[in-house]
């Protein structure tokens, strides 16, 4: 896995126009509507994810 994983839009404003923050690791700055934000990345569910619609379509 890579040390830093970029988003690739806002989640604010969906703009496209980000750049990595000063506020230390996981910072991001929007350009489009000035707000700063910060990714975490929590961890891996140990259940995993449970869909409902693994069988396909039944009528």
């Amino acid at each position: 896995m890579s040390e830093r994983a970029a988003p690739f839009y806002c989640p604010y404003c969906g703009d496209e126009d980000l750049r990595p923050g000063e506020e230390g690791p996981g910072a991001w700055e929007c350009g489009a509507c000035n707000r700063g934000f910060r990714l975490k990345f929590l961890g891996l569910l140990a259940r995993g994810l449970e869909r409902p619609d693994t069988g396909g379509d039944r009528t």
